[in-house]
């Protein structure tokens, strides 16, 4: 799955650079009755097949492997277009569009996390037998559920998907100031101005380190251009 996600995303990306600049050799928009059909319809297709015949074959083996593997493809196919299905307007090359890339890295860090063996906060604990071990693992789950919905009220998604498998990360996610932009800031900030220019001040600080490099890396994925439109 975390493989065809990552290969099937740089395949997408590179195909769309290469119909927009016009090269000949390569296939060019799917379309059918003068509809463009774009490729996350595909990617929903992929995996509402992969998740039904998981769930309704309930197969072993290698056909696992190949319903994984599907799954991840259509995953890609439609966080790709993530801007598009998010606005309900076609913004793949407007700077709306830079919202699918971060969706996109969001749901690899999830991926990738699960790939290494990781399992979400008080998982583990579920799946004993005693009974005071599984009420500590639904206690510790519920704490670490509500932890990590608080870290992404705040804005801060990627340490969010982290603390789901680390719950010192989800806590300190929880405690520190929100994001200036996010629905925390904008509901619980409104009525703290220091707390409101606290949060400015730092996170304008970790911008100026960060937001460069990051910048740069989305804009080679996405060379977004000013008035520019289509797939």
């Amino acid at each position: 799955m975390v493989a065809t996600f990552i290969l099937t995303f740089g395949f997408i990306r590179l195909s769309v650079h290469m119909i927009r600049r016009g090269v000949s050799w390569w296939p060019g928009n799917v379309e059918s009755g003068g509809i463009h059909i774009h490729h996350l319809v595909f990617g929903i297709f992929m995996m509402l097949a992969a998740g039904i015949l998981e769930f309704g074959i309930n197969p072993s083996g290698p056909w696992t492997v190949v319903f994984a593997a599907l799954f991840g493809g259509g995953a890609a196919l439609a966080m790709d277009e993530f801007a598009l299905w998010l606005h309900l307007e076609d913004v793949y090359w407007s700077s709306e569009g830079r919202q699918s890339i971060d969706a996109v890295i969001l749901v690899g860090l999830f991926m990738g996390l699960l790939f290494l063996g990781l399992s979400p906060v008080g998982v583990d604990d579920l799946e004993r037998s005693s009974r005071i071990g599984l009420l500590g693992g639904m206690a510790l789950t519920a704490t670490n559920i509500v932890l990590v919905a608080v870290t992404i009220l705040k804005g801060k998604i990627a340490t969010g998907i982290i603390g789901v498998f680390f719950l010192p990360v989800s806590l300190i996610g929880a405690i520190r100031l929100a994001k200036p932009s996010s629905p925390w800031a904008h509901h619980r900030y409104s009525r703290h101005p220091n707390r409101a220019a606290r949060a400015e001040h730092r996170y304008a600080d970790e911008q100026a380190r960060i937001g460069s490099a990051r910048k740069w890396i989305v804009d080679r994925l996405t060379a977004t251009r000013p008035g520019s439109s289509g797939d």
